[in-house]
């Protein structure tokens, strides 16, 4: 999952300031909500606590990460009842259930069940469910040629588009049905980690969310993320989720 992080800390400073070329210098800068998030999912998965209730712990620890309006006010409520979001927070923090879970039916139901929490719309269910399982194709050698087809015609997505075509008219959207087949196009028009982030970056949106979608698909596919980066994101990640991010790197095997 740290090429998910890294993916969000790559592209943090872009959502306020998008660009619209791949002209992007793979400086990591400061994770936001989508790492908290996903480190959170992780803990979860290895130690088989509810996902809610670790969603809600590691926001409180790390508050100002930049959460959006509903989750921030969920996150301090009593009650875990989800609030039907169809946004692309139940994708940017699923990376975990992908690399962890072995079977095609068990990473569905656990992106079910991690992204329900709070995003139980059939949009946010889809988003987390389609980027857990380009995951999981992923790590089981799938060609690009596969995971298309097989993500389109389980979900519908649009994945025949170009990058060149989508980014012109292209805006910020956080939507999962409006992010995620764009961050996986990103994927799938590049030819390494490092090309698959410029390109989620490249289109001028949702940059940090869009970037860590596409890296967690980038990381588990070229099984390598540069270690410069690697190194950088260690650095900057503070011990409460560097442990957890060490800790599910050794137990998973997650290629790196």
């Amino acid at each position: 999952m740290i090429g998910a992080i890294a993916g969000d800390m790559i592209g943090s400073p872009y959502e306020a300031h998008p660009k619209k070329n791949t002209d992007i210098p793979m400086r990591v800068e400061r994770f936001t909500d989508d790492t908290v998030l996903t480190v959170a999912v992780a803990h979860a998965i290895l130690t088989g606590e509810d996902y809610a209730e670790c969603l809600k712990r590691f926001a409180q620890r790390h508050p100002g990460a930049g959460y959006g309006g509903t989750f921030l006010h969920w996150m301090w409520l009593p009650q875990t009842r989800p609030y039907n979001s169809w946004g692309n927070g139940s994708a940017m923090r699923v990376s975990p259930v992908g690399f962890a879970f072995d079977t095609e039916e068990t990473v569905l139901a656990e992106a079910r069940r991690s992204a329900e929490v709070t995003h139980n719309h059939p949009e946010g269910i889809k988003g987390a469910q389609a980027t857990a399982l380009a995951i999981w194709l992923a790590r089981h050698a799938a060609d690009k040629k596969t995971i298309r087809s097989e993500i389109k015609a389980r979900f519908g997505y649009d994945l025949d588009r170009r990058l060149s075509d989508i980014r012109p008219a292209y805006g910020f959207d956080i939507s999962c049905q409006g992010s995620v087949p764009e961050s996986m196009i990103a994927f799938l028009e590049s030819h390494d980690y490092e090309s698959t982030v410029r390109n989620a970056i490249s289109l001028g949106g949702d940059a940090d969310t869009m970037a860590c979608i596409a890296g967690g698909i980038a990381q588990a596919f070229y099984r390598v993320v540069p270690a410069d980066i690697v190194s950088t994101v260690r650095q900057q990640l503070p011990e409460d989720l560097l442990a957890v991010v060490d800790r599910f790197e050794q137990e998973f095997k997650c290629p790196f």
